[in-house]
């Protein structure tokens, strides 16, 4: 999935700009015949719109109302939508990124949903890391569409070559097996990483941290990720190790974008790496990679001071307007149409959620549907087996550091980052840089 939900965008600056280009005025045009509109309004990027499209059909066919369903780039989405929401235009469901879910709740675009039953309900069939990320302020926003995680893979024939018969536990083994796999004439740069600043940077170095058994910060939102021994001065140091000192990752990996990351190792150029778990299918595709079939994963190493494999996961989900929940009728139609695509549809199953697995890679929050023949049969020929996927999705840790500033936190961290990486700074003293720019935005 294409990723852009880094950046923040001025309420008051929208208001201004659809007001000046008569947009105000054009949507209140639309609302005004919304009331008279018995549909569902439901708006999301366009990702896996053919199965989307079905499912709507579905509902509309099993509930009898009518879905007005639209959807945008996902580079042009966030916009569109904040656009939408602050104009007051006809909304009652759209798809959200867990990034931007303290600035809708704060900006009060988006419903809590934790008077609804109906809704709640599924908490009890979905992956912990899941629900807590839809969590804001004690307040649970949605329903999850999408969840996945940051998978450890290796090549198995480069390990078999090199005389390794067990992948690595710990990230002390990932070092100790890339210097044997180079001495035996494997890969230069055994260890594939996607150090470069984009997107994905942060669930990267998030999954490190987390492996490393640390926080960014603690259960009252305080920076922790300068302290010694609580994982993210470990976790870096482990990356500059890894580049400067055993030469097991590559000095370009600076440089290297996550979608760069996955054609070298598709291409079978490496060893070892850390992937969205949705990536498994493209990377086991013969026609797409020339690794194919040699891919697997693994639970992800742990630090000397990590007590589980933990790694890091992210959602997206489906929300309500509060326009929405605040009319009876709105309410209903959507609090059924979030049922049936987040939770279960009228026949009692998990369709859509299954759907967009088997049919376009995506993986779910609902743990039930992995003991699934289907799904276990899809895991099977893009994974070798989805047992370790399951088990480390039980793992996961939502983001710690989504605010409302994370945004302009984030540019802070990728810059730090990156000093440790080329050198230029120490662990420690990022750290530090990192720390107190999340302070000063705290407050």
């Amino acid at each position: 999935m294409a990723r852009s939900d880094r950046f923040s965008i001025s309420r008051r600056s929208l208001l201004k700009a659809t007001t000046a280009g008569g947009v105000m005025a054009t949507m209140g045009g639309v609302g005004s015949s919304f009331a008279q509109a018995p549909a569902v309004n439901f708006t999301a990027w366009s990702a896996a719109v053919d199965q989307v499209r079905s499912h709507v059909s579905a509902f509309e066919r099993a509930t009898g109302l009518k879905v007005n369903y639209e959807n945008f780039p996902w580079a042009q989405y966030r916009t569109s939508v904040v656009t939408r929401l602050v104009g007051n235009a006809p909304m009652d469901v759209l798809w959200v990124s867990d990034a931007w879910l303290p600035e809708f709740a704060e900006a009060g675009w988006l419903a809590a949903i934790d008077d609804v039953p109906d809704l709640m309900k599924y908490n009890a069939d979905a992956a912990q890391f899941c629900t807590q990320s839809m969590v804001y302020k004690g307040k649970q926003y949605g329903l999850a569409y999408y969840g996945d995680h940051m998978s450890f893979i290796y090549n198995t024939e480069i390990l078999q070559k090199a005389g390794i018969t067990t992948p690595p536990t710990t990230w002390e083994e990932v070092v100790q097996q890339s210097l044997r796999i180079k001495q035996s004439g494997g890969p230069e740069f055994p260890m594939l990483m996607a150090l470069g600043i984009d997107t994905w940077l942060i669930e990267f170095m998030s999954a490190l941290v987390f492996a490393h058994g640390g926080r960014f910060v603690d259960a009252s939102g305080n920076a922790i990720m300068a302290d010694a021994g609580r994982g993210v001065v470990e976790a870096v140091s482990w990356v500059r190790e890894a580049i400067h000192t055993h030469k097991i990752v590559s000095p370009g990996a600076v440089e290297t974008t996550e979608i760069n990351a996955l054609r070298a190792m598709g291409a079978g150029q490496h060893a070892f790496a850390i992937v969205p778990t949705y990536r498994l299918r493209a990377l086991n595709d013969p026609s797409q990679a020339p690794a194919a079939g040699k891919l697997r994963p693994v639970l992800m190493p742990r630090g000397p001071r990590a007590t589980a494999s933990a790694t890091c996961g992210w959602i997206r989900f489906y929300g309500m307007t509060p326009g929405a929940k605040a009319n009876a009728a709105r309410r209903a139609n959507a609090v059924r149409f979030m049922e049936f695509f987040g939770g279960k549809d009228t026949t009692g199953s998990y369709t859509l959620q299954k759907l967009l697995l088997t049919d376009v890679g995506l993986p779910f929050c609902t743990t039930p549907l992995s003991a699934d023949p289907e799904v276990q049969a899809f895991w099977t020929r893009w994974a070798g087996g989805g047992d370790v996927i399951a088990q480390q999705a039980a793992t996961a840790v939502k983001k710690d550091v989504i605010a409302p500033w994370f945004g302009e936190w984030n540019e802070t961290a990728n810059a730090a980052w990156q000093s440790v990486f080329l050198n230029r700074a120490t662990p420690q003293a990022a750290a530090a840089v990192m720390a107190q720019k999340w302070k000063d935005l705290k407050g």
